[in-house]
């Protein structure tokens, strides 16, 4: 486990890096949210922001879209993965906020949970972008990142990564930091091809110090 310095130093590097990082999916209210966060499901929030002004254009609230053809839908977000059922489930999240929340978005996690399509990061994403509710969703990214630095272990799973992350940092950051792993696990720490050499934490991180065996040698021994 990570020491206290360790983690400090962790968020004020990101802090360095990303001291503007934000929520990259364009939307104009928390119906657009919780609909582009569902869409963005094995998506980049490029190829999202591709789809939804067109979306947005013609379904513009709950009503519209719940009553839309599924078909009308599916056209409109195909260039996404799985779009078939995103279709569906955004089709079906619109009724359900038309039926047992007069066309609003819950502004609690159960509430979130229970629409159709939306799972816990989606909540969690909707809660802190939305609403200002301090969470820390957990993506692809976010979980890459934890656990190349060491913060969580190889084998933990999304939810006891959000746990780990929770309990290390302080609740007021939870927000910002949220976006501030993704934009480094975005943008430096990527999947395929991470900037270790220019990384200012590759000693604390495991893969990198891998990636990097003999090119660094002042890390070789650490």
């Amino acid at each position: 486990m990570l020491r206290k310095a360790e983690i400090e130093r962790i968020e004020a590097t990101l802090e360095e890096m990303f001291p503007e990082a934000f929520c990259e999916l364009v939307h104009q209210n928390p119906f657009e949210l919780v609909v582009a966060v569902a869409l963005s499901a094995q998506a980049t929030d490029v190829l999202v922001n591709k789809v939804t002004p067109d979306l947005f254009a013609a379904y513009p609230t709950p009503d519209r879209l719940a009553v839309a053809p599924v078909e009308e839908i599916e056209a409109k977000i195909k260039r996404l993965g799985l779009y078939r059922n995103k279709a569906k489930n955004i089709k079906a999240l619109a009724h359900q906020l038309l039926v047992l929340h007069d066309g609003e978005v819950p502004t609690d996690r159960a509430g979130l949970e229970a629409l159709p399509g939306v799972g816990r990061k989606t909540a969690n994403v909707v809660l802190s972008v939305a609403f200002d509710v301090p969470a820390f969703a957990v993506d692809t990214h976010v979980e890459r990142v934890s656990k190349r630095l060491g913060i969580c272990r190889w084998k933990d799973n999304v939810t006891q990564v959000e746990q780990t992350l929770m309990k290390r940092f302080k609740r007021e950051r939870w927000s910002k930091l949220h976006h501030q792993f993704i934009f480094f696990g975005r943008y430096h720490c990527k999947a395929q091809r991470p900037n270790c050499l220019e990384c200012p934490l590759l000693d604390m991180c495991r893969d990198g110090k891998k990636r990097t065996k003999g090119l660094v040698p002042s890390l070789e021994s650490e």
